[in-house]
């Protein structure tokens, strides 16, 4: 009798086993982050990039401009990729760009702004990545368009067509 039962309990068990699997199969585990629209950004003091200065976000944000604010490194292919977009918003007079350099050598970065231009109207450093824990930032690039000091949209990853004609938009 034992016999019997110890096949049939194996089988069940890894019947039972399987169905859990297979059924776990189904669940999505991809993470979308909470991106906070009309929040108040936060107050912070950066060193500005190629100066040894350093200046709060009341003095960068004072005016009811709009502004578009870039996390950004040398090492990101993504952010290269984004480039010419924001090089061909910088030409436009409807918005100022912040460019944060993120956890990125002094050397590098500078050398990528020489390669591919600068289409920033000033430029932060955070080093150690403080301020972008302070943004919520996931990653880089992201982008957050502001508008009287408050967070308007955020886009994660990098800029393309479609992320441009909707920043236009709101921007007009």
């Amino acid at each position: 009798m034992k016999i019997k039962i110890l096949p049939i309990a194996l089988f069940l068990f890894f019947l039972i086993i399987f169905i859990i699997f297979f059924k776990s199969l189904k669940i999505s585990n991809t993470y979308s982050p909470q991106i906070n629209i009309d929040k108040q950004i936060p107050f912070f003091t950066a060193k500005i990039f190629d100066k040894k200065n350093k200046i709060n976000s009341g003095e960068i944000f004072i005016t009811d401009d709009y502004y578009l604010m870039n996390i950004w490194a040398s090492w990101c292919l993504p952010c290269k990729d984004e480039h010419p977009f924001l090089m061909k918003l910088s030409k436009e007079n409807n918005v100022k760009i912040i460019g944060i350099n993120y956890k990125d050598n002094f050397e590098n970065a500078k050398k990528f702004l020489l390669e591919l231009g600068n289409p920033y109207n000033i430029i932060l450093t955070d080093a150690d990545g403080t301020l972008g824990i302070e943004w919520g930032v996931f990653g880089v690039p992201e982008i957050y368009l502001i508008y009287k000091k408050k967070i308007i949209k955020k886009v994660i990853g990098p800029l393309n067509k479609n992320s441009i004609l909707e920043i236009k938009k709101l921007v007009k």
